[in-house]
């Protein structure tokens, strides 16, 4: 008999199968119908920063005085804060596995009061999305990865729940960003965040929104870097996110290192009935292959345990043809 269960940020899941962010977790009736399909995790629908700023913004433009726009300020940052709580709450009592917050940030000021009530309301850990798209010319890659660690560190100050961090792929050197990650104590990081894609039409001649799910043909990026930060940087649980649409993608993930995968897009494109199928396939999967455990195949093709470990490393298309 199959047994899926596996640690993830120091939790343990009955599955690898974690329900990513998203509007499919944005409530706790949702979010039980998700669970009683098979999923190991669920993380809730990020808390946006820029969005309650936003808000307040449009709000704010009808103040009659400084202390108005204060009063608003702060009374809408509140009652976003406390809806974020009440969902922590209900679906914890709606749901048995591991809930884990979700906050979308780029200071870390604004959330470290808040990360406290996260976990007094019963997340089970809290995962940082920190946004950081630099358009600043003289900012450079050691700014952006001490923004990460700030952040970080301020947070882990304040709670004892399993702090995630959920990073893009935009960075020179992966692998020593997520190493200065676990030496300051992040118990897991998710590979990687997928962010807004704008697109132009040509015909209006206008910024619009471009393609929002993502699709098998991403999973490339997701696996190399799974394969290597996993052979490079021990002892830190690693989601895999972007670009899994099937037990096949989510097996790969596995084999590259991760604990966990992340599903998404694939639910929204195909019902939440997915997450059962790709359980099926990973048990008869392991079946064929005589695993009796995740943990037996976990990371064995990552970096350190491939037998041709080079092949992660090609990044030009021509080397392929090279003889």
């Amino acid at each position: 008999m199959n047994v899926l269960e596996t640690k993830y940020a120091g939790l343990t899941l009955r599955n690898p199968l974690i329900i990513g962010s998203s509007g499919l977790t944005k409530s706790p009736a949702g979010n039980r119908k998700l669970e009683e399909a098979g999923a190991g995790a669920i993380v809730l629908k990020s808390l946006f920063e820029e969005q309650i700023e936003l808000q307040g913004d449009a709000y704010l433009q009808d103040a009659s005085s400084p202390e108005a726009a204060d009063y608003i300020s702060h009374y809408v940052r509140a009652n976003k804060l406390e809806e974020y709580l009440a969902m922590i709450r209900d679906t914890k009592a709606e749901c048995s596995i591991p809930v884990i917050a979700s906050i979308n940030c780029s200071k870390a000021s604004a959330w470290t009061d808040f990360a406290v009530k996260i976990e007094e309301a019963g997340a089970d850990a809290i995962e940082l999305n920190v946004f950081c798209l630099c358009t600043d010319l003289n900012t450079t890659a050691n700014t952006l990865y001490e923004l990460y660690i700030s952040i970080l560190n301020k947070v882990k100050k304040r709670i004892s729940i399993p702090v995630i961090m959920k990073i893009g792929k935009g960075f020179s050197n992966i692998p020593g960003l997520v190493n200065q990650l676990k030496l300051h104590e992040a118990s897991g990081v998710v590979l990687f965040n997928r962010y807004y894609r704008p697109d132009i039409d040509i015909d209006t001649m206008e910024i619009v929104s471009g393609e929002k799910f993502s699709t098998p043909n991403e999973l490339g990026d997701t696996l190399r870097w799974t394969a290597i930060v996993s052979g490079s940087v021990p002892n830190i649980s690693i989601a895999s996110s972007t670009g899994a649409h099937s037990a096949e993608d989510v097996i790969k993930c596995l084999l590259a290192g991760a604990s966990a995968v992340q599903l998404c897009s694939v639910l929204y494109k195909n019902g939440i009935g997915e997450v059962t199928k790709i359980l099926e396939g990973l048990k008869t999967w392991m079946d064929d292959k005589k695993f009796r455990t995740v943990a037996d195949f976990r990371g064995r093709l990552s970096f350190s345990n491939a037998a041709n470990p080079s092949m992660y490393e090609r990044a030009q298309f021509m080397r392929y043809f090279a003889k």
